[in-house]
């Protein structure tokens, strides 16, 4: 896998945002992917705007711990995430889990619960199988997330916003990040 890491200088001329220097790894085109770098975990340096700013470099160093850290950080997150094997039966009990054909009382699904559910399980599959944003890394908890990640960026139901806002705001409120904390609980009770 390749990526880059970078880091985000980013700071508004009437003074409404902190000067703001961020490791990230999401490349920076445009607002939209500026507001999701600026929701990334990890170090930030920030300047309010007073009529004397002044930038410390030592402690602007440190509390970024210089933007190659994050290279080091992520591909040891990917690296684990790649280490733990999900077989066919795993990734079945994983969308049974994740996308149950069950109700809360655990009664079979009907109608148009059950198409949809059975819908969601679909794209899934064909994202583990098929997709080249995915496939490379079936058969291991990196592409079990990456699935999930995909559907929920590009697949899933977008109602009342176009897709790149529903995007953007489920990114700056952290809602992808509890996607993704709750496909890998789910993940992991299966893998018990």
């Amino acid at each position: 896998m390749e990526f880059r890491p970078n880091l985000l200088a980013t700071t508004s001329f009437d003074g409404s945002i902190a000067t703001t220097f961020k490791r990230t790894v999401t490349d920076v085109v445009c607002d939209n992917t500026r507001e999701a770098a600026l929701a990334e975990k990890g170090q930030n340096y920030k300047i309010k705007h007073s009529r004397h700013p002044h930038a410390q470099l030592a402690p602007a160093r440190e509390a970024l711990a210089i933007v190659h850290t994050i290279a080091e950080d992520y591909v040891r997150e990917v690296a684990r995430l790649c280490q733990v094997t999900v077989g066919e039966e795993q990734w079945a009990k994983f969308l049974d889990a994740y996308v149950s054909r069950l109700n809360e009382r655990g009664m079979p699904l009907k109608g148009k619960a059950l198409t949809m559910a059975d819908n969601k399980r679909d794209i899934l599959q064909r994202l583990y199988s098929h997709d080249h944003r995915v496939a490379p890394w079936a058969g291991r908890a990196h592409g079990v997330l990456a699935a999930v990640n995909t559907y929920e960026h590009h697949e899933g139901k977008v109602r009342g916003a176009p897709r790149p806002e529903r995007n953007m705001l489920r990114t700056v409120s952290g809602d992808f990040a509890r996607v993704d904390r709750d496909t890998l609980r789910v993940l992991e009770s299966v893998l018990r």
